[in-house]
């Protein structure tokens, strides 16, 4: 066919060379890894991988917690002054941080807004920030310092976090609810259930309830805590507390505490009671007997 203009109606045959092979596997698109020094697209390859991963280590910490969940105490209430309160274990560290005077009082914005602000910004920001195409750790001393930093620091508030509990705990002579609890339930079940009877027969009256102590003990709020009927609440009921304490050891605890209840002498002085009115309630509750 010659150059030109042609009819329109001429019929073109287009001639193949016998010499070139016809390929039979069609040609693909060479991987990244074929070209040195060259990554994968953050967007969507890396950041599918990395949403990935970072769900698989979510499931985890769901599992974590819920095989280990919060201790489960007592109700809450206003009158324990002896509570030590705690976070979850997972929140120690932020709890040990508020300690310190940098990051509380006066500083309290820093403890709680800036500084948990930075390390989640920080790290929501590392693939915009850390840039480079090395991908070996040894090889990225910022990214790995900060890491290992991170990780060096949680687990030291979070460990001397517990040790500072531990210690409140063993100063005060208290014992975690949790396994107060766990203690009670144990003991209940080696009893066994009590019967009906038994149940009944367990009711302790109170013993010369018109006396002056009981007045004065209402005086003292010491009932708001043992109970009004004093069959107890926050602290254990005192029906039949002459049969397990003499007058000297109830005057004891009263002045200068015991286990979960603090030292009661100087609070009942405050609200008026003189050494005389104490020394009658002992003698009352000494009184309070089941036979």
């Amino acid at each position: 066919m010659a150059h030109g203009k042609s009819d329109p109606n001429e019929k073109i045959v287009y001639v193949g060379d016998s010499r070139v092979k016809q390929r039979s596997t069609p040609l693909k698109q060479p991987d990244y890894t074929a070209f040195p020094g060259k990554s994968e697209a953050f967007i969507p390859n890396f950041l599918l991988k990395e949403w990935m991963v970072g769900c698989v280590a979510l499931v985890g910490f769901l599992v974590l917690t819920i095989a280990h969940p919060a201790p489960l105490g007592y109700p809450a209430d206003a009158n324990n002054t002896s509570f030590l309160a705690i976070p979850d274990w997972y929140f120690l560290f932020l709890y040990q941080l508020l300690k310190y005077p940098f990051a509380s009082g006066d500083y309290i914005i820093m403890g709680t807004m800036l500084m948990p602000g930075l390390a989640f910004g920080g790290l929501l920001l590392a693939p915009f920030l850390d840039t480079g195409k090395e991908r070996r750790f040894y090889r990225r001393p910022i990214a790995t310092a900060s890491l290992l930093l991170t990780l060096v620091a949680i687990t030291y508030l979070t460990r001397v976090s517990w040790i500072h509990y531990e210690d409140e705990m063993k100063a005060k002579g208290l014992t975690p609810q949790h396994i107060e609890r766990v203690e009670k339930m144990k003991e209940k079940a080696a009893k066994g259930l009590p019967t009906g009877q038994e149940k009944k027969n367990k009711e302790v009256a109170i013993v010369e309830k018109d006396d002056p102590a009981m007045e004065n003990m209402k005086k003292a709020t010491c009932l708001s805590c043992h109970g009004v009927d004093m069959k107890g609440g926050a602290a254990p009921a005192l029906r039949g507390i002459g049969d397990k304490m003499s007058k000297e050891e109830i005057l004891d605890v009263m002045k200068n505490g015991k286990g979960n209840m603090p030292a009661m002498g100087d609070s009942m002085k405050q609200k008026g009671l003189s050494d005389q009115d104490v020394e009658n309630i002992a003698d009352w509750l000494a009184k309070q007997k089941a036979q």
